[in-house]
């Protein structure tokens, strides 16, 4: 069972001709609820994306985070922690717990 999801969302930031999408990893088991957190923390950057963009939804659940990663990461339940707009690797390389 997922113990935290990890999100990307579209973030129109300035100085960037469209949105640049910006991954985040949220402690909590409820997928939709995390894609909330993660809207949330993600305002306080700027606009969030209200249509797609490449192809891309302007808020996407990539994958579950399992127990082991996150024990490893240390992130806190209920925590939401900004990973910037950079593919997450550490986050996704080891998906079995």
């Amino acid at each position: 069972m997922a113990k935290a999801w990890l999100i990307a969302v579209m973030v129109e930031t300035a100085g960037q001709a469209e949105p640049q999408r910006q991954f985040f990893a949220v402690g909590h088991d409820d997928r939709a609820r995390a894609e909330w957190k993660a809207i949330d923390r993600a305002m306080l950057m700027g606009p969030i994306a209200t249509s797609p963009v490449g192809g891309l939804e302007p808020v996407q659940a990539i994958c579950a985070i399992l127990g082991t990663t996150v024990s490893h990461q240390a992130l806190l339940p209920g925590e939401v922690r900004p990973l910037g707009p950079r593919w997450p690797r550490r986050w996704v390389s080891s998906q079995t717990d």
